[in-house]
């Protein structure tokens, strides 16, 4: 691989304005896709294989009326006062006959018929309904329905919009955090380079990548459907990978231009040493977030791929435009000098902080491992009580509109009125099925985790029945997760098995419940894959035992120990007001997937880039220990530099209102920050002067069989050496 890298360093270098060109125009090509055929995100999704989407697919076939989506409005009156004066009667009736009128609505429930108001009369609600999924809807109509309030709003009533098609179109996002995390790079770069033409060279190129990646991603929402998390977590990751990516391949050229190399051979060889373990690496997150398919479900396949798609772009990037941009700076790459231009050389490393470190870590690798997995146990504690779930509407911001429906309706009706369940029973082939849906609604109000029961509505076919349910618990709490799960299991399953008909529990609450549940279920599989593709990969590469152990518990701690972190801020509540979060939620579903596919590609970047060096000097000296501490000195300043690029963009997120896009920034950051600072700087080397030369133990059967991948291109530096002698 290191061959065919410096080759294409060489054609980079000498191609550059093609090769520029080139890239200018794939992002010209996709931008204009994406703008022709290109589509809008959603927070709507389908989990195939669950009892809620049978139930969903179900409605679809019989009961097409009621298998669209919904929106509600919410009405509320000032206080003092209530709903049932012939004013705020006719206020609401001239709002729902707005709604009515609005595109693609098929029917406005009327509260005081529907009895939807609450016991005090004070707040009532209008059920909308759409004959297609949310992210069908175009967001005009959206808009038009949201403009339907006026009459009542002019009568004095507060008006508030919800529902799942409200969520589902949900105000855009500004791009505050982007900026922050890419400024705060910026001035990483230059305190590493000192020079503001070497700073600028990484941001461009990443740039460049997310602005292709979310082009992407908008093209590919045309076609299916993708999440609206999906754009933050590319932009989030496509900057991070592609900073630090270019960071490792720009340190490389200068150390290389510092020791006498033409501006051509400078960065070729950047590109087959660097370059090669940013593609390992690069390829390592590719391929795990691209795993995230095997879990089949359909928002999360699209999230990983767009994700992936974007750290493929940053690679390929790095390895193409990035050297034509090194021949095109030339020797003004440390032009604009910003304070001492640094190089990288050795002599800078072994005069730096973090040469103190590592020799302080190696004289004492005993108590630096014990200190360091102290901490990251210490942080992982909180993780044994992690509950996984997904937010709804009571986590968003209380200036959103579906927040302030949400919270209206909790105040007149309980808190379960924001999470409906719907049960769906099916009849066909039943003798009586009237006296089945009288089981169903006799057993569920019985239980006293349901508030309600609401009336049947059978289809046309007389086959199909919706039974409303509504919890006395919110839709994101324990409790209503419970009911689910018992309903299902212990409510409505003698029920079929004696009379043959098929109840299922379904709406948007118990998808969001069997959405965890299926990802708790995969989160064991998906784990061992990861941590055994580790294992594989490090075996290959660096040719020992040690090495690929430690890599996996490592691994599980920096996952165990961000996890923790997470667990006490988002589920206990510390420290949820230095982050801005208004109230505790449940750890995001998907979140642990993604964190490990992630973490999982950013440590082996840090893994190879440190243990390469460690392992180069080893074969030339022999000496383990001194080999630990050269290697580290040599990359520990531009590992601590990628890892305060990273950190800073991750974090930058949590200035988000969105709890969803807070926890990625805290679950990233915190994970990048204990990788690159405990396991990285103490774990790792303490460990591995601790094995001393045991550490490179491999079988001689083993060593025969496994390829020579030669990731840091050690073996061409050899060979070029030697020519050049």
């Amino acid at each position: 691989m290191s061959k065919i890298l410096y080759r294409l360093g060489h054609w980079s270098v000498r191609r550059r304005r093609r090769v520029l060109a080139a890239w200018l125009a794939v992002f010209i090509a996709v931008a204009a896709g994406s703008g022709a055929f290109g589509g809008a995100t959603s927070s709507a999704f389908a989990i195939p294989g669950t009892e809620s989407q049978q139930a969903f697919d179900l409605l679809e076939e019989r009961f097409p009326e009621r298998s669209g989506s919904s929106a509600r409005i919410v009405f509320a009156a000032p206080e003092g006062e209530t709903l049932q004066t012939p004013e705020a009667q006719a206020a609401v009736a001239a709002t729902l006959a707005r709604a009515a009128d609005a595109p693609e609505v098929v029917e406005v429930s009327d509260p005081f018929t529907t009895g939807t108001v609450s016991p005090e009369g004070t707040v009532a609600f209008a059920q909308v309904q759409y004959a297609t999924a949310t992210n069908d809807i175009e967001d005009a109509s959206v808009a038009a329905l949201r403009a339907t309030g006026g009459p009542a709003t002019a009568a004095g009533l507060e008006v508030a919009f919800g529902g799942d098609v409200i969520e589902g179109h949900g105000e855009e996002l500004g791009h505050t955090s982007e900026l922050i995390g890419l400024g705060i790079a910026v001035l990483v770069l230059l305190f590493s380079f000192g020079s503001v033409v070497a700073m600028g060279l990484p941001i461009v190129s990443a740039l460049l990548g997310v602005a292709i990646g979310l082009s992407g991603i908008t093209l590919l929402a045309g076609f299916t459907d993708v999440s609206a998390s999906a754009p933050t977590l590319a932009t989030m990751i496509g900057l991070a990978v592609g900073i630090d990516y270019a960071l490792f391949i720009v340190t490389r050229h200068r150390q290389n231009l510092a020791e006498g190399h033409d501006i051509e051979e400078s960065a070729a060889r950047a590109t087959a040493t660097a370059g090669g373990a940013v593609v390992f690496a690069g390829m390592t997150v590719v391929i795990a977030l691209a795993g995230l398919t095997v879990i089949g479900i359909p928002f999360l396949t699209a999230m990983g791929l767009g994700a992936a798609f974007t750290v493929l772009l940053a690679v390929v990037i790095a390895v193409t435009l990035l050297p034509a941009l090194l021949g095109f700076a030339g020797a003004n790459i440390d032009r604009w000098r910003v304070g001492r231009t640094k190089t990288g050389s050795a002599a800078e490393s072994h005069a730096t902080l973090s040469a103190r470190w590592a020799r302080g870590v190696i004289a004492r690798p005993g108590a630096a491992l014990a200190v360091g997995l102290a901490i990251m146990l210490v942080l992982a504690v909180p993780v044994l009580s992690m509950r996984l779930g997904m937010p709804d509407a009571g986590t968003a911001p209380a200036s959103t509109s579906h927040r302030q429906a949400y919270d209206l309706l909790a105040e007149g009706f309980g808190p379960g009125f924001n999470g409906p369940l719907s049960v769906v029973v099916d009849t066909a082939g039943v003798a009586d099925p009237e006296a089945v849906v009288a089981q169903v609604v006799a057993a569920a109000g019985e239980d006293p985790g349901v508030l309600t029961v609401g009336q049947p509505t059978p289809n046309e076919a007389g086959d199909t029945t919706i039974v409303p349910v509504i919890p006395r618990t919110s839709p994101s709490s324990e409790g209503t997760e419970r009911l689910v799960h018992h309903l299902r299991t212990d409510v409505f399953a003698p029920i079929e098995s004696a009379s043959g008909a098929e109840v299922a529990v379904a709406g948007q609450t118990a998808v969001l419940i069997d959405v965890s549940d299926k990802m708790s279920a995969a989160l064991p599989v998906f784990m061992g894959l990861v941590i055994g593709l580790t294992m594989l990969l490090l075996l290959v590469v660096f040719r020992s035992i040690v090495v690929p152990i430690k890599a996996a518990l490592a691994i599980l701690l920096s996952i165990a120990s961000s996890f923790g972190v997470l667990v006490a801020v988002f589920q206990w509540g510390w420290f949820m007001g230095l982050v801005g979060l208004e109230e505790t939620v449940p750890i995001i579903s998907f979140l642990p997937m993604l964190m490990f596919a992630v973490l999982f590609g950013l440590s082996m970047d840090y893994e190879v880039f440190i243990l390469s060096r460690i392992r180069e000097d080893y074969v030339h000296t022999g000496k383990a220990r001194e080999s630990v501490l050269s290697g580290l000195t040599s990359s520990a300043r531009v590992i601590t530099a990628a890892a305060l690029i990273m950190i800073s963009v991750f974090a930058s997120f949590i200035l988000s209102d969105d709890p969803t896009i807070k926890m990625f920034g805290v679950g990233f950051s915190i994970a990048v920050l204990l990788d690159a600072t405990i396991v990285r700087m103490m774990i790792v080397p303490a460990v591995m002067a601790l094995f001393d030369d045991k550490a490179w133990w491999l079988p001689s059967w083993l060593d025969r069989l496994i390829p020579d991948l030669d990731v840091e291109g050690q073996h061409l530096i050899e060979e070029l050496d030697h020519l050049d002698q």
